[in-house]
């Protein structure tokens, strides 16, 4: 159908319709979604949420409803992860964004840009429902909860580097005990805020011991006083599920003491200032310094009256014994009179011994009895006559053994060496030289001969490289024999 044929757009008897201009569906639709774009290109729209549909696109769509008119809304994909409130059915939020139309179904929509709750009271019903889904999964149990070190090498620090917090914490460390403070950078409020403050606990906790930077041993997560909605970041999800999933003691410390944020219930402490974290995460250095010094002192005094009791006791157990002359007077005279006795009962002895061998005696026979005692004495007699002949041949041979070992060792001293012409050469204070490299100009030495010493001085030395000295083996000197 062509422009001059189709019907006119509105129906009317008037004269001035055929005068119209006439528009095609897309033309229109295009003019409308300019002009409703130009004239709400920025609105803020407050409403109920309803039906809320994530895409699997990415996309979310949803309603924007009060008690007369709905309006349709869509957060793009690339939007949601920014949003500081995430969209739920029943929750009264203030929409900004822009106005637009959806040429395919003949509707008008808000592009939503930002998400923020109406009100506190929506904000807390928001909070609640999150605290009541978190704690059902355990994230807030006290089993969970990990107890502080008591003085750690590294602190780590969430907040901002620029606000009063971290002056505060630091001033707070030196005054205490001062330690090693790392801080992580970031935004303490506003869209970033989360995924920061969730990226510093994870970094912290992904960092190796030992490794360039260090790995804390514990971590402060701070920030200032402030509204609801500021503090709103430190009660994400993300950020509850990161603080429940660190291997790091963590310290919460947002806000002022009255104020309450879902990240006071996962941590390990909860702070009421920024300062009380400081103080939570290390001892005061002189209380440590004075808890020493006088369990030192209760040490010696200890060590000391032990000693002294010990003594004491000592002391007293030595003047109960007797004295030890008194402890040998006994054994003494059992001793004397043993000896007094021993010479008496050695002659009762022998006596009685030969007494009883003459009794013996006179019951024998006596013919084979000396016969017998005969053998026995020449058989004793001719052993002994072997016994001295086999000794007095020990005694010969160990005698030229001794006399030749004496030759041997005549031979080879020294000193039969020397009554030969030799002489030994010795250093004064450092011994025998034995090679001739030893000696230097100047050198004192002391020459030995058969019959005495005699001092010399070096005035040359043996010049390397020089014609040897004559092998000893072949040196044959007249009237001199080989020493070998």
């Amino acid at each position: 159908m062509s422009e001059t044929d189709s019907p006119p757009l509105i129906a009317t008897p008037e004269p001035r319709a055929a005068n119209a201009p006439e528009y095609s569906v897309s033309e229109l639709s295009t003019a409308l979604k300019k002009m409703v774009e130009d004239g709400f290109g920025f609105v803020r729209v407050r409403g109920e949420l309803s039906g809320v549909k994530h895409h699997s696109s990415g996309h979310i769509y949803m309603d924007l409803k009060d008690d007369r008119a709905s309006l349709a809304g869509v957060i793009w994909k690339m939007t949601a992860p920014r949003l500081r409130v995430r969209p739920e059915n029943g929750l009264e939020v203030v929409a900004i964004g822009r106005l637009t139309t959806f040429p395919g179904q003949s509707k008008y929509q808000i592009i939503i840009e930002q998400l923020q709750l109406a009100g506190v009271g929506a904000l807390m019903q928001l909070l609640e429902q999150r605290r009541k889904k978190l704690a059902a999964e355990g994230l807030f149990d006290d089993a969970h909860k990990k107890p502080l070190p008591y003085l750690p090498k590294v602190i780590g620090v969430v907040t901002s580097p620029t606000g009063a917090v971290i002056r505060d914490i630091l001033h707070r460390l030196a005054d205490r005990f001062p330690r090693r403070v790392i801080v992580w950078p970031v935004a303490v409020q506003g869209e970033r805020s989360a995924a920061e403050v969730t990226a510093a606990i994870e970094g912290f906790n992904a960092l190796q011991p030992g490794g360039p930077i260090p790995r804390p041993d514990v971590i402060i997560v701070a920030r200032g006083g402030g509204s609801v909605e500021d503090l709103l970041s430190f009660s994400e999800e993300n950020v509850v599920r990161a603080v429940f999933a660190s291997t790091i003691p963590v310290i919460s410390a947002v806000g002022h003491e009255t104020d309450t944020t879902l990240i006071d219930f996962v941590s390990d402490r909860r702070a009421p200032t920024p300062t009380a974290a400081a103080e939570m995460a290390v001892p005061v250095r002189n209380d440590l310094l004075r808890q020493i010094s006088d369990r030192a002192n209760r040490l010696e005094i200890g060590r000391t009256r032990v000693f002294t009791l010990a003594r004491q006791r000592l002391t007293d157990l030595s003047r109960a014994l007797p004295r030890r002359e008194r402890l040998l007077e006994i054994p003494r005279q059992r001793v004397d009179h043993a000896a007094s006795k021993l010479g008496g009962a050695l002659r009762h002895l022998v006596q009685d011994r030969r007494a009883r061998f003459n009794t013996a005696a006179a019951r024998l026979t006596p013919a084979p009895l000396l016969q017998a005692a005969r053998a026995r004495q020449d058989r004793v007699r001719d052993l002994a006559h072997r016994m001295q002949l086999s000794a007095g041949r020990r005694v010969t041979d160990l005698a030229q053994s001794l006399n030749a070992a004496g030759k041997l060792l005549e031979t080879l001293s020294y000193r039969s060496i020397l009554d030969r012409g030799f002489a030994l050469v010795s250093k004064t204070g450092k011994g025998l030289v034995e090679r001739g490299t030893e000696i230097k100009p100047g050198d004192k030495l002391q020459l030995t001969f058969a019959d005495g010493t005699v001092p010399a001085t070096a005035t040359g030395a043996i010049v390397q490289g020089a014609t040897p000295p004559v092998s000893r083996k072949k040196v044959k000197t007249a009237g001199q024999g080989d020493l070998f």
